[in-house]
């Protein structure tokens, strides 16, 4: 039988992995597709690099181009990242007919609902697993296993690098800036990290899974992004004693008319199967009316990892050739012509509970001036804390309040940052906590 012909284009961290795996377990992919897999071209700019791997002759190239322009390629594996030259080569696999693969979760996010469009009028699948949470199969989970689900939230720990920094800080006490240079010099940190601790990389994956679950277009311009920058070792001290963890999570709930897609910190319950969840590893738990609660859990980076699932979708398009079954699945879960026009809630309008800290002169009447603000918002507390650890001239007040909306919240933030007693922007951290505190 003819087999299939794949082209890589990429051959960093996550390519060399799809390679070695391809090489190494050749017959077993094989034996499991029915059709032999052949890796005809990898294409890198660089060519010399020693990868650990012997490639036949004529198989690595720099020409991503001939990969597209090749007749024989079935199968076009995108892994170089970025947006503009990912984007352009992507487009033009789909146009001459070729199935792809790709993990590349900012294009999907922010282009994703042309190049799906596209794929679906071409004919060919666009295959993206290893574009969200590494080799937890969460795209497959909620595309087939769910199938039968109406999903009503996920939630979920999508980012090992802010994961990391937060359980480093958590456990050893140190400041934000020791824990990044930590993640740094142990490789889970890019020399500029910002696309990691501010949020953006998990917001990228809530769009794509966001619209998976809810059977909506993809929408990253509206998802709320806040980032880990301004958690301190206190923060994380005031929340044990509340019973919390901090962690970045990545928040998505079905509300019928509209849907939250929020990235934040959030403290939740020490309860709580995510709060347990530390290091690099990622986790999301889905709720769905006739399963429950579901915990997907696993390494959400790394050359290996994340290389079983770039190797899962070429197996599943594979399996498609070989029944000549192309669109089997629609690649966004519904048939394009039901996918729904639910909006992203605007975060003004979330109403959740709330963690506060100021730092305050340590004076009669601070009490009563900041609750006097909160109460004319309509925001009632469940917890009031004032230490005693003067900072600079000021103690630390620490509040906990009842359900109270966004809108109320940030507004009282804002009038409460005037007051004279009040030094610098307040802190303010949201909490899931299944409603203890309603």
């Amino acid at each position: 039988m003819k087999p299939i012909n794949l082209g890589l284009i990429g051959c960093g961290t996550v390519g060399t992995g799809v390679v070695r795996i391809l090489y190494s377990k050749n017959e077993l992919l094989g034996n499991r597709i029915g059709i032999p897999l052949n890796l005809k071209y990898v294409a890198d700019l660089d060519t010399t690099t020693d990868r650990g791997v012997t490639f036949p002759p004529g198989v690595m190239i720099n020409d991503a181009w001939k990969i597209i322009q090749d007749p024989e390629i079935d199968i076009v594996i995108e892994m170089i990242g970025g947006e503009d030259l990912a984007l352009k080569l992507i487009e033009a696999a789909i146009e001459k007919g070729k199935h792809v693969v790709t993990a590349n979760k900012a294009l999907l996010a922010k282009h994703g609902n042309r190049l799906l469009s596209a794929a679906s009028k071409k004919g060919v699948d666009l295959a993206y697993e290893a574009s969200v949470g590494g080799c937890m199969p969460i795209i497959k989970t909620l595309r087939e296993s769910l199938v039968g689900n109406k999903v009503k939230s996920m939630i979920g720990i999508l980012n090992g690098t802010c994961n990391y920094i937060l359980s480093k800080i958590t456990d050893e006490g140190i400041n934000f800036q020791d824990a990044l240079s930590r993640a740094q010099d142990s490789g889970y940190a890019e020399a500029n990290p910002e696309l990691d601790i501010e949020g953006l990389d998990a917001a990228h994956k809530l769009a794509i899974v966001t619209a998976l679950a809810y059977g909506t277009h993809l929408d990253f311009d509206n998802v709320y992004i806040e980032g880990i920058s301004r958690i301190t070792p206190l923060d994380i001290q005031f929340a044990a004693q509340f019973g919390y963890r901090i962690k970045l999570l990545a928040i998505s709930k079905d509300h019928g008319d509209t849907i939250e897609a929020r990235v934040h910190p959030t403290m939740i319950p020490f309860d709580n199967i995510l709060s347990n969840v530390n290091g690099t590893l990622n986790a999301v738990t889905v709720t769905g009316d006739a399963v429950g609660d579901i915990l997907l859990y696993g390494h959400g980076a790394g050359m290996m990892p994340t290389a079983s699932a770039v190797i899962g979708d070429i197996v599943d398009i594979a399996r498609n050739l070989a029944f000549n079954a192309a669109g089997r699945l629609p690649l966004l879960a519904c048939q394009p012509e039901k996918i729904s026009s639910k909006s992203i809630m605007p975060i003004n309008e979330l109403v959740t509970h709330y963690y506060f800290r100021f730092e305050a002169k340590d004076q009669p009447g601070v009490l009563s001036k900041i609750a006097g603000i909160l109460g004319k918002f309509g925001i009632s507390l469940a917890s009031v804390h004032q230490k005693g650890r003067k900072s600079g001239g000021s103690v630390p007040v620490v509040m906990v309040t009842h359900f109270a909306q966004e809108s109320n919240v940030r507004t009282a933030m804002d009038e409460i940052s005037r007051l004279d007693v009040v030094h610098g922007a307040p802190m303010v951290i949201r909490i899931e906590n299944d409603n203890h505190l309603e």
